[in-house]
């Protein structure tokens, strides 16, 4: 036999599979599988290398032509610490999880990341309150590293920022999301787990055998599952409400929260993340830096109806307000239009945040499905910590 010509074992029988076969044509061939994973951002991506790394056969769908193209790759690429989230929430532990288990992952694959440090900062005395909250709830998260900073000592860190009380929290970070996307699928791959692109997940049906699944795009089939993960991110609801049989009344309302970022111009004057106290009176807009040392400000909030990228720089002046708080030397010509985002939320304006929403069997009935709704930040942090918890469920 040809070594380019091996053979793998399917429950429909021995089918060829070439390097060439790896695409849409050989897996919409198949009408039977083990284990289905709708979404290839970094969560779809962690959950198929978790599954695949137990001996699972996997397959990911991805309706785009390219893994991670929407929330995974429109964020701040921060390794969050674990600090704002309520003590024992989903939020909470796997932040903390994964965090520890990110790192000495991007290290051991080569993924560009650093542990630079954030500062958490109150730029007036009402602030100060909420800041020590900020501290007591990342201490109550198991975020034993966090360092109390007066004026003084933010100033000798951090000389342009203005503030009157802050901490610092050593343990967060930033990481390059594609690249880690791109090990988790090179991971994944490696154990005989199968990506297909341009495969959207049209319609589907629960059956006593398994989840049947229907898929668009070139060649539309219809795949009978064993196991399903609807890991879909901002189309997880849409996903959900495709399937007949699944109960509509564990699907939660659908929210789509956009955030700009606005670059800054020219040299940064920050060495680490810098971030206030988010109040009602002024957007929280954050300062994050990228691996190559360039400082962005952002995300806001503006809520939408449907998912889209258009950048309004008319947001500009709002800003630049909330900037000069911390940043007071900002330049009135000093940033530039950067790029936006879209965060899957299930609840809407004005309600308080939301934990993640994952559902197994248990809570919706439906044997070996799982959905994962609103997994919003610190999703990419958690990602490894959230892929091994959907393996507990299934």
């Amino acid at each position: 036999m040809s070594p380019d010509f091996v053979c793998w074992r399917h429950p429909l029988g021995w089918l060829p599979r070439t390097p060439q076969l790896l695409g849409v044509k050989r897996v919409m061939a198949i009408d039977r599988v083990d284990c289905l994973v709708i979404g290839a951002g970094v969560v779809g991506l962690a959950v198929a290398r978790e599954l695949a790394g137990a001996g699972r056969e996997v397959i990911i769908l991805e309706a785009a032509d390219a893994i991670g193209t929407h929330t995974s790759s429109r964020n701040s690429e921060v390794i969050h610490a674990g600090l704002y989230y309520a003590p024992g929430s989903l939020k909470a532990r796997l932040c903390v999880e994964g965090r520890e288990l990110l790192y000495p992952y991007c290290a051991e694959r080569g993924v560009a990341h650093r542990r630079i440090g954030k500062i958490i900062v109150a730029t007036d005395d009402r602030e100060i309150a909420l800041l020590r909250r900020y501290a007591k709830t990342g201490r109550a998260n198991g975020v034993e590293d966090l360092v109390p900073l007066s004026p003084g000592e933010l100033r000798d860190l951090e000389p342009d920022v203005h503030c009157v009380e802050g901490f610092l929290s050593p343990s967060t970070g930033i990481v390059d999301s594609h690249a880690l996307m791109l090990a988790l699928q090179g991971d994944a791959e490696r154990n005989r787990a199968t990506l297909v692109l341009r495969a959207p997940v049209t319609a589907g049906e629960v059956h006593e055998r398994g989840i049947e699944i229907h898929v668009g795009g070139a060649e539309p089939t219809r795949l009978l599952c064993d196991t399903v993960v609807n890991a879909a991110g901002l189309f997880a609801q849409d996903v959900a409400r495709s399937i007949a049989g699944f109960p509509r009344e564990r699907i939660p309302p659908q929210f789509f929260a956009k955030g700009h970022y606005f670059a800054l111009s020219g040299r940064s004057p920050f060495r680490r993340l810098v971030y206030p106290v988010a109040s009602e009176a002024h957007l929280g807009v954050h300062v994050t830096l990228d691996l190559a040392g360039e400082a962005r400000f952002g995300p806001d909030v503006s809520w939408i109806d449907h998912v889209n990228y258009a950048f309004d720089a008319a947001r500009e002046p709002l800003f630049r307000d909330a900037i000069r708080r911390y940043y007071p030397a900002l330049r009135d010509d000093a940033l530039r239009p950067g790029y936006t985002g879209v965060r899957p939320k299930i609840v809407g304006p004005g309600q308080p945040a939301a934990d993640f929403m994952i559902q197994g069997p248990r809570d919706h009935g439906v044997s070996r499905f799982v959905n994962l709704f609103g997994i919003e930040s610190p999703g990419l942090t958690a990602c490894l910590a959230l892929a091994r918890y959907v393996r507990t469920l299934i």
